[in-house]
């Protein structure tokens, strides 16, 4: 039996003889409420927090002994998910050869920071997208959240950048004539394939994510071409759904994306050279798609000066020219979308994937609704978050006006709740 918060320090008093302590209310007025369903804005609205979660939402003002939250100023919206990151990312170099001198510990670190920076941004929820590290510190992180023992978002973790050898997974940037990197994500065969996600899966892994091709930001790989074999990408997925776990697909090439969609992986991350074929194949089959426009734009501007490759520049200027016909064609087929940013400048980027998806197509409400209820229901997390509705966590942020207004306001965010715990005050 898991415990809540709440019960576990009532659960406790009672064992030691003293009265439970009751759970904490809280009440917010917002100016504007947000419902992500529909797109309707409530006014003058007072939602009632009791613990961790929402006990009632309406438009009474409570008794005048009952505290509350003045948000009458902003638009409150659902705490935020970000379907494709890396915690372990490091926003000061874009060199390949930097997982070579950063040890498990100081990726570790840095990954504590980092945490901070999604929550000070409004998301409560972040799904790592792979580490090259086999010692998994992301699921240490997450327990470490799950705990109380560090603060930041509720994680949810792929394991290793499944990979051929000389893949984009691959790590290794040494010489030929040095000793190799134990790497034991790499998979040559389809046995690897099925020891690597047992791997993963027993050490924790919450997903499992494949290199369906080639990518852009190492030196080595073709984006264009599929890396991973059809059966290679099959057996992962029986093994992983066998197991009850999700498969996740890096896939920018138009072969690779249909071949990972034709093995039945649950989202394609990137999809960046997306054809009408596999968008079909897509809404057909329910696959969701992760686009991380904004990452691709973003290179862009950064050029070569936190050290990436020339090489790695070149593909990015070739690709980025693909990415908005194809994430058109995703729209066109009404194709399941989860935002999603993948960019190691969290502090940078994490809010700007809004107006990328707006300036791609999206109306505003489809943007709010990738971050918010679409995010939760890629991640199975759809029944306690996503939505501001009676019964669910208390995961609110306050922004300065109406989203659906000027989608840019998702850029200064002002305050943010998670679980009943305010975790960025109001300046």
């Amino acid at each position: 039996m898991v415990l809540s918060t709440v019960a576990l320090i009532a659960f406790t008093a009672s064992a030691r003889g003293a009265a439970p302590v009751p759970p904490k209310t809280q009440i917010i007025h917002a100016g504007k409420l947000l419902d992500v369903r529909t797109g309707h804005i409530e006014t003058d609205a007072y939602i009632t927090v009791i613990g961790e979660r929402i006990d009632s939402i309406s438009q009474s003002a409570p008794a005048a002994d009952k505290p509350v939250i003045d948000m009458s100023h902003y638009t409150i919206v659902p705490g935020l998910i970000d379907a494709h990151g890396h915690i372990l990312s490091d926003p000061t170099t874009q060199s390949s050869t930097s997982y070579l001198i950063t040890s498990a510990p100081q990726a570790t670190v840095r990954g504590v920071a980092n945490l901070q920076l999604w929550l000070k941004h409004g998301f409560t929820v972040v799904r790592d997208a792979c580490e090259s590290y086999s010692s998994y510190p992301q699921f240490a992180l997450r327990e470490g959240v799950a705990k109380g023992l560090i603060t930041g978002p509720r994680i949810v973790a792929a394991g290793s950048c499944v990979s051929l050898t000389g893949g984009h997974g691959d790590s290794d940037r040494l010489s030929p004539d040095k000793p190799t990197l134990d790497q034991p994500n790499q998979v040559d065969t389809v046995d690897d394939v099925s020891r690597i996600v047992r791997r993963d899966i027993k050490f924790g892994a919450d997903w499992i994510k494949l290199m369906a091709t080639g990518g852009v930001m190492d030196p080595i790989s073709d984006y264009r071409v599929q890396e991973l074999s059809d059966a290679q990408m099959a057996r992962a997925v029986e093994d992983a759904h066998r197991a009850g776990h999700k498969v996740m697909a890096h896939a920018e090439g138009t072969v690779g994306i249909k071949a990972a969609i034709r093995a039945g992986v649950d989202s394609i991350e990137h999809g960046t050279m997306l054809d009408d074929e596999g968008a079909k194949m897509m809404a057909d089959r329910g696959t969701w798609l992760v686009p991380t426009l904004y990452c691709f734009q973003h290179d862009l501007q950064t050029g070569l000066s936190k050290g990436r490759e020339p090489s790695s520049m070149a593909k990015g200027i070739a690709i980025v020219k693909e990415q908005g016909p194809a994430f058109q064609r995703a729209l066109k087929y009404h194709v399941k979308i989860a935002y999603g940013v993948d960019d190691d400048d969290i502090d940078e980027s994490v809010s700007r994937e809004f107006g990328a998806l707006v300036g791609g197509g999206m109306t505003p409400l489809e943007a709010m609704q990738a971050a918010t209820i679409h995010g939760a229901e890629l991640l199975s997390l759809d029944k306690d978050l996503g939505t501001i509705e009676r019964g669910k966590y208390a995961d609110l942020v306050a922004v300065p006006s109406n989203p659906l207004d000027d989608i840019t306001v998702m850029e200064h965010v002002a305050w943010v709740m998670k679980s009943g715990i305010v975790v960025k005050p109001l300046p």
